[in-house]
C-alpha cells in the first residue's frame, strides 16, 4: 500500500475524532455556556446535518478542482472549523465551528475513497479504501477516549485545538505524499449526477443507510443500556466504546480484504450476521461479559460493510464516481440519524432500553434483502458490477487514445 494512504488515514483520524469526541464533552460544554444538555446536543445534530448536506455541496463545488488540491482545501476547512470551535466566545459560534468542520467530512471521505482506489491495482481497491477508513476507526479507539480525557481534565477547548493540529499534520501529509492525479477527462457535473439514475448506485446507498443504521440503533443508546440493564458503572461506558472501536478497526480491515475477492458474498455474510448479533444483544445485554463481546461483534460486523459498500458505489458509478462516493458518506450519517430517532421512539414507547437492538436487527435485515435484490437485478441484466466497471474503463482508455 502506498504511503499516500497514510496521509489520508491521518486526515480521517482527525475527522473521526472531532465527529465523536463531542459526545463525551457535552456536559462540560453545556456548563461552560450555561445551556442545557439537549441544547448542547445540537452540536451533534448540526455536525451530522453538515455532513449530509456538505458532502454533495463541497463535491459539486470541487468538480473542476484537481482531487489532491481539493483534499487539501477540505483539510484547510476542517482546521478552520476546529480552531473556531476552540476559541468560540459563545455557543452559537461553537455550533458554527462544528458545521464548518463538518462540511469537509463527507467530501473528504468521498474524494479520498476515489483517490485511494486510483492509487492501487484494481484487485486492491477495497483494501485501499479500508486503509483510509482505518483512520476513522482508530479515532474511536484512541482519539475519542484521549480527547474526552483531555477535555474533562484540561478543557474542551484544548481538545479542539489538538484536533486542529491533527488537521495540519494531515494537510502536510497530503501535500507531501499524495501524487497529482489527473482529472478524469470529459467528466462534468452532469456526468456525476447521471450516476444517480443507476438503480444499483441507489440500492448501494440504501444498503448503507439501513446497514449502518442498524449499528447505531444499538450504539446510540449504549450508555443507558449498559448502566440500567447490564449493570456496568457509568465509568465503564468509555471502555465499552473502546471495545466497539476495536471491533470497527478489525471489521474494516477484514471487509476491505475480502471485498476485493468476493464483494457481494462479503455483504451477505456481514449484514446477515449483523442482524443476528443485534437481535441476540437483547439477551446478551443482561450479562456483562456477553454484552462486551457482543459490542465488539457489532463494531466488527458493522464496519465490515463499509469498504464493500463504498467500492460498490465506485464500481457502479463508473466514469464519474466522485459525487456518488461523497453522497454515500452522507448516507452513513443519514443512517445514524434515522436509527437514533427510531431507537428513541421505541424507548419512549416504554419497550425498554434493549428495544433499539430489535430496531437495529430489522434495519440490518432490510439491508440484506436489498443486497439480495441488487444481485438478482444484476444477474437478470447479465452485467456483473465488475464487468460494468471494466467495460467503462476500456471505453475511457479508447476515448483517451
Amino acid at each position: 500500500m502506498p504511503l499516500a494512504l497514510l496521509a489520508l488515514a491521518i486526515g480521517a483520524f482527525g475527522i473521526g475524532t472531532t465527529e465523536f469526541v463531542i459526545m463525551g464533552l457535552l456536559p462540560e460544554v453545556a456548563a461552560d455556556f450555561g445551556v442545557s444538555i439537549p441544547t448542547a446536543g445540537f452540536l451533534v445534530t448540526g455536525y451530522a446535518l453538515g455532513v449530509m448536506f456538505g458532502a454533495p455541496l463541497m463535491t459539486v463545488l470541487g468538480t473542476r478542482v484537481p482531487r489532491k488540491r481539493m483534499l487539501m482545501l477540505l483539510m484547510g476547512l476542517f482546521i478552520v472549523g476546529n480552531l473556531l470551535s476552540a476559541v468560540a466566545p459563545a455557543f452559537a459560534v461553537l455550533l458554527i465551528g462544528r458545521v464548518v468542520a463538518s462540511l469537509a467530512h463527507g467530501a473528504f471521505f468521498g474524494i479520498g475513497s476515489v483517490v485511494a482506489a486510483d492509487l492501487v491495482a484494481p484487485d486492491k481497491k477495497a483494501g485501499a479504501i479500508a486503509m483510509m477508513f482505518t483512520g476513522l476507526t482508530v479515532a474511536n479507539v484512541v482519539g475519542v477516549p484521549l480527547g474526552t480525557l483531555v477535555g474533562q481534565h484540561i478543557g474542551w477547548r484544548v481538545t479542539f485545538g489538538i484536533v486542529a493540529a491533527l488537521g495540519v499534520v494531515g494537510l502536510a501529509g497530503i501535500a507531501r505524499l499524495v501524487p497529482e492525479l489527473p482529472r478524469a477527462r470529459g467528466v462534468r457535473l452532469r456526468h456525476e449526477l447521471a450516476a444517480f439514475k443507476n438503480a444499483q448506485v441507489l440500492l448501494a446507498m440504501a444498503m448503507t443507510v439501513l446497514g449502518f443504521g442498524g449499528v447505531f440503533a444499538a450504539i446510540t443508546y449504549i450508555a443507558p443500556m449498559a448502566t440500567h440493564v447490564t449493570g456496568f458503572a457509568d465509568g465503564s461506558v468509555t471502555w465499552l466504546l473502546v471495545l466497539f472501536g476495536l471491533g470497527m478497526v478489525g471489521g474494516n480491515l477484514v471487509g476491505g480484504r475480502y471485498a476485493d475477492r468476493a464483494l457481494m458474498p462479503m455483504l451477505y455474510v456481514s449484514l446477515g450476521a449483523l442482524a443476528v448479533v443485534l437481535a441476540l444483544f437483547t439477551v446478551t445485554a443482561h450479562h456483562k461479559a456477553l454484552a462486551a463481546v457482543t459490542i465488539v461483534l457489532i463494531g466488527a460486523l458493522g464496519f465490515a460493510t463499509v469498504p464493500p459498500l463504498q467500492k460498490r458505489v465506485l464500481d457502479q458509478a463508473h466514469g464519474a464516481p466522485t459525487l456518488a462516493s461523497a453522497v454515500n458518506i452522507g448516507a452513513f450519517n443519514l443512517g445514524n440519524a434515522l436509527s437514533a430517532w427510531l431507537g428513541g421512539l421505541v424507548i419512549a414507547a416504554g419497550l425498554g432500553y434493549t428495544a433499539p437492538n430489535w430496531v437495529g436487527a430489522a434495519l440490518a435485515a432490510a439491508a440484506l434483502v436489498l443486497a439480495v435484490v441488487s444481485s438478482a437485478l444484476e444477474r437478470r441484466d447479465g452485467v456483473p458490477g465488475t464487468v460494468v466497471a471494466a467495460g467503462a474503463a476500456a471505453q475511457r482508455a479508447v476515448a483517451h487514445h
